[in-house]
Order: C-alpha cells, then sequence, then structure tokens
C-alpha cells in the first residue's frame, strides 16, 4: 500500500456526513466507504498526493489525462469534489496588490486580436455536431432564463432572448448588433420576432459558417448577417440603436474591458441601449478560482477567459463612458442551466465519444464532463455569478424632458416595461 494511503484515508474520514467516496489505490487496494455511491481509481501517487491536499482542478487534470478514472454519476461525483476543498475557491485565489499588478500585465499581452481569435477557436471550433448533442435546438450557449421553475431548456432559452431584447425595447427596422452571435440564436430571434435590422460578429470559423447558411435557409438574407471580424475591428457606416453581448465579454480581458466598452459606446447611437450578459468573479480579489479551478479551466476550456467582480465591471463600463440603467443577477439560472447542459450529456456519452473520436477528443470530452458540472457547483455556491447589466449611451445634455419618453432616447427610466409581453 502507498505511504500516501494514510494521508487519503484520513481526508476521506474528514468527508461531511452524507458524503462519502471509495478511492482504489495504484496495488489496487480499495479505502474507503464500501457503500459510497462513487469510486475514484487513482493511478498514480501524483494522484493520491492530490487527494490528500483536495487539489480538485488537479484532480481534473489527471482524470483528462487517464491518471484517474471514477464510477458512479457525475452529480455524485462533485457532491465528493465540493466536499474534499480545503477551504473556499475565491477566498483561496484572492490576490495581493502586486500579483495583481503583474495579472494585468499578463492581461494585456495575452489578449491581441490574433491570441483572442485563437483562443475562440480552441474552444468554440471543437465540433458543431458535439455541442449540437447537449445545447438545445437553437444552440444558445450562455444562461437561460427560467422565468417559471418548470421550463425546458429551449423555453429557457428563448424567454432568455425575449427578456433581453425586451430589456432593450427592440423594435422593427431597428438596427441591432448581436457581438459574439455563436450559433445565432439570438441574432435571429431578435430578426424573426422582433423585427429588428441584425448583425451578428463572431471569431469562430465553425460559427460563422453555421449561421451564414441558416440565414440564407430562413430567407432572412435581406434584414439578417453574420461578420467574421472582432469587436475592436467592426466598420460601421452608422451607429447601431440596441446592442447585446452575452457571454462574450469574458474573452475581452481585464486590461482590455474599459476599451471594450468604449468601442461599444462608439458603435452605439446617442440615447441607444446595450445588455452586456455575462459571467462576473464572486470575490472582489480573484481573477478564477483557486485550488486549481481556474488553471483547469484556463488549460481545457477557456483559454485567455478572465472574471472580474460586478464592482470592477461596473467601473470599467462607467470609464468606457456608458451609463448604467438596469442590473440583474441570473446566478441560480446558470446554474440550472449548466446542469441541463450536464445531464443532456452524460445522456448521450456514447455519441459524443463517437464525435471526438481521437486522443485530442477524448481528452476534451472528459474535461467538459468535468467542467459543465463543476460550473453549476460553482454557481450553485456562489463562487461565480452572472449579472446582465443595460446601460445607455447617454449625451449627458442636461436635458430636463427624460422621464417623459422623449422619442430620441431609449431608456423609459421605468423598468416594469422589461416584464411586459
Amino acid at each position: 500500500m502507498s505511504v500516501l494511503a494514510p494521508l487519503v484515508e484520513k481526508k476521506l474520514a474528514s468527508l461531511p456526513s452524507g458524503v462519502s467516496v471509495r478511492v482504489k489505490l495504484p496495488d489496487g487496494t480499495v479505502i474507503g466507504n464500501a457503500q459510497a455511491p462513487v469510486l475514484l481509481h487513482a493511478k498514480s501517487t501524483r494522484t493520491l498526493k492530490n487527494l490528500a491536499n483536495g487539489d480538485i482542478g488537479l484532480l481534473g487534470d489527471d482524470y483528462v489525462q487517464g491518471r484517474l478514472e471514477f464510477e458512479g454519476s457525475v452529480r455524485d461525483l462533485m457532491a465528493v469534489a465540493t466536499a474534499m476543498l480545503p477551504s473556499s475557491p475565491v477566498t483561496a485565489a484572492r490576490q495581493s496588490n502586486l500579483v495583481a499588478m503583474i495579472s494585468r500585465l499578463i492581461s494585456v499581452w495575452r489578449h491581441s486580436v490574433e491570441r483572442d481569435a485563437k483562443h475562440i477557436e480552441f474552444h468554440y471550433d471543437l465540433s458543431d455536431d458535439f455541442y449540437a448533442l447537449w445545447l438545445d435546438p437553437h444552440r444558445a450557449y450562455s444562461c437561460a432564463y427560467y422565468r417559471e421553475t418548470n421550463l425546458s431548456l429551449k423555453a429557457a432559452q428563448e424567454a432568455k432572448f425575449d427578456h433581453i431584447c425586451s430589456k432593450l425595447r427592440l423594435n422593427v427596422g431597428e438596427r441591432f448588433l448581436d457581438i459574439g452571435a455563436g450559433w445565432g440564436g439570438l441574432l435571429i430571434w431578435a430578426t424573426e420576432h422582433y423585427g429588428a435590422d441584425a448583425t451578428g460578429i463572431t471569431l469562430s470559423r465553425n460559427q460563422h459558417a453555421y449561421v451564414s447558411q441558416l440565414i440564407e435557409d430562413k430567407g432572412l438574407s435581406h434584414r439578417c448577417r453574420i461578420q467574421l471580424v472582432d469587436y475592436r475591428h467592426i466598420g460601421s457606416a452608422e451607429p447601431f440603436d440596441k446592442i447585446a453581448s452575452v457571454g462574450m465579454f469574458e474573452h475581452v480581458g481585464s486590461a482590455n474591458l474599459t476599451l471594450y466598452f468604449d468601442n461599444v459606446r462608439q458603435l452605439l447611437k446617442p440615447g441607444g441601449l446595450i445588455l452586456n450578459h455575462g459571467i462576473t468573479a464572486g470575490g472582489v480579489d480573484n481573477p478564477q478560482l483557486g485550488h486549481g479551478m481556474g488553471d483547469f479551466i484556463e488549460k481545457y476550456i477557456f483559454p485567455g477567459g478572465e472574471l472580474l467582480h460586478i464592482g470592477h465591471v461596473m467601473t470599467h463600463m462607467a470609464q468606457g463612458g456608458l451609463e448604467a440603467l438596469d442590473v440583474e443577477n441570473l446566478r441560480p439560472h446558470y446554474a440550472r442551466t449548466l446542469w441541463a447542459w450536464s445531464d443532456a450529456l452524460e445522456a448521450r456519452l456514447d455519441e459524443a465519444k463517437s464525435i471526438l473520436n481521437n486522443e485530442v477528443g477524448q481528452r476534451a470530452l472528459r474535461a467538459y464532463r468535468l467542467y459543465l458540472a463543476g460550473c453549476a457547483v460553482g454557481f450553485e455556491h456562489g463562487w461565480m455569478s452572472l449579472y446582465q447589466i443595460v446601460g445607455q449611451h447617454n449625451p449627458r445634455s442636461g436635458r430636463p424632458d427624460e422621464l417623459d419618453y422623449p422619442t430620441d432616447l431609449a431608456y423609459p427610466w421605468r423598468r416594469d416595461y422589461m416584464y411586459k409581453n
């Protein structure tokens, strides 16, 4: 038996009541509760060390690389993983002022136009068929909105589209820009259901090809289009009436966030509205999760992704010249969305293995199994959050008629309009 076995046994004994796990050591010995719903098979002493320390991100790396296997449901596995953490991953990742300054310099370096394009291709161009297995038919890859608790994933994503368009007061004929349009769900919805003249942008070649064909198939080319272009390089003969950015600004980088919001302002007509929908950090001073969890996401899922606390996001938004009007936290909605994705992927694992049928693909599948379920837990615990912020390009003219529904200003300063059908 490994010399690390007693340390692992001590870790298992420290788990709270109701959480149990068996561990199979490299020599075949099994320790832990024989009735536990989860069996972890550690194939290396490195994995045993990570188990003893509760380094969940490193254990994730062990699983992706084949040094760790598990039997049982991924939901039970997440309960075990959460219980094994030695402390909150938010407090474990707090930065000193010096580390924060170094992180900013790294952020400047890593978020060039070219690097951002490579980051997006790494994630979103994995395989359209793979994503189609577990996303809804619109392939909406962002937090859904469970307007009612019993909604299906498809219905909740459509409710999210309506929620965004309603908040923006999107009207027939208005010029609408979707930054980071993904597989076109919101872009098409705004065109078909709200009569917008819609433009979407993406850095993913797969998504660009898919949405271009979708627009053509639906006969919407006269008032809907998708461009393969960075948000910093989009050109427009005239400003847009409304802009949505959904699940995109996480890729911008903290060093570029003020510039990002300034670019949005320049694309938006005075009095126009922007809705920014994105993930934020749960802690004020941590750009990623601790205990190796943030490193795991950086390595296998979202290279270049950076999270900021909502307070910092609001500061960058103001520095970019946009006035925040409405802020809504949808954190538990994302937890439920992620569990829906995770359950759908787990139900179709054989198909996923068939699609991602090479060595790189199999590692990606292992990473996604942990990522989707792990992020669901993260949102449940408040380690991360999801905010929708409505802002406006405010000319700040000192005008006294803002409450009188002037036609050149989109926001009515009464938020009940957001919930009217």
